[in-house]
């Protein structure tokens, strides 16, 4: 691991929770920096804004960061739709902030059914109604469109234990519509390759750290690097012992990675 350089961190159950920054989170971004390297934080919530996301480091965990230190899944999407659908009309279920966003960038976005529509997205929503799930049933139900979601993840960790996230809504619409997404998060390489092309750093250089093994473990496995699991958030150590995504290196809390690294 002495020769990483370029870290991909996931954020919630990896580095912080709710508004908590864990210990060693700090002292490695700062050993990072000291070495010359660079840090992302590749997350799949997608209702917040890198604007969004740099405010509450500040707020909650007084870091200093820049937009661009942020990838989203509503980034990645977000860059799929304008390669894909731009002057086309997109249904998205999805936050005020991440639809904002996606008009801000010049896409065509509704909230409602409309014949014209080429594509529907689900994002992760955390003002979720059951009347934005009706509505993405019916389009579902009766247009024949591609079907886009931001990620899988079934859920998102919480101060108090997880509340649903994005592929916990995929799977009410699976269950009412027999339709399921492409998504385009993690664990999708393109994540991990956009952060190599934008730092200049190599596969080898490349460390991603994350809790899940199915979104964080797998990305990196399926971008040909290698990654660290940590045990501070969805996945368990006896979960290794069935899952298809082994992580190369397993720690109890970011801190023992820091410990690790520095020492």
């Amino acid at each position: 691991m002495k020769n990483k350089k370029l870290f991909l961190f996931d954020i919630d159950g990896t580095i912080a929770v709710g508004d908590t920054l864990y210990k060693g989170s700090r002292e490695l971004f700062q050993w990072i920096e000291e070495i010359g390297g660079k840090a992302y934080f590749i997350t799949n919530n997608s209702t917040k804004s890198g604007q969004d996301y740099v405010e509450k480091f500040q707020n909650a965990f007084g870091l200093t960061t820049v937009p661009g230190d942020f990838v989203t899944s509503g980034t990645m999407t977000l860059n799929f739709l304008k390669e894909h659908y731009s002057g086309k009309l997109i249904y998205v279920l999805g936050t005020a902030s991440y639809i904002a966003e996606l008009r801000k960038n010049g896409l065509l976005v509704t909230e409602k059914k409309e014949d014209e529509i080429a594509c529907v997205v689900v994002a992760y929503d955390s003002e979720i109604t059951y009347q934005k799930l009706c509505v993405a049933s019916e389009i579902l139900e009766t247009l024949d469109v591609p079907y886009y979601a931001t990620n899988p993840d079934l859920r998102c960790p919480i101060d108090f234990g997880f509340i649903p996230d994005c592929g916990a809504i995929c799977k009410m619409l699976e269950y009412t519509t027999d339709k399921t997404p492409v998504y385009l998060g993690k664990p999708n390489k393109e994540v991990v390759e956009f952060c190599m092309k934008a730092s200049g750093f190599s596969s080898e250089e490349t460390l991603v750290v994350g809790d899940r093994l199915y979104t964080d473990i797998a990305c990196g496995i399926n971008a040909g690097v290698e990654t660290a699991l940590v045990l501070t958030g969805e996945a368990k150590k006896e979960d290794l012992e069935k899952t298809l995504f082994q992580p190369d290196y397993v720690f109890d809390t970011i801190f023992d990675l820091y410990l690790t690294l520095r020492n």
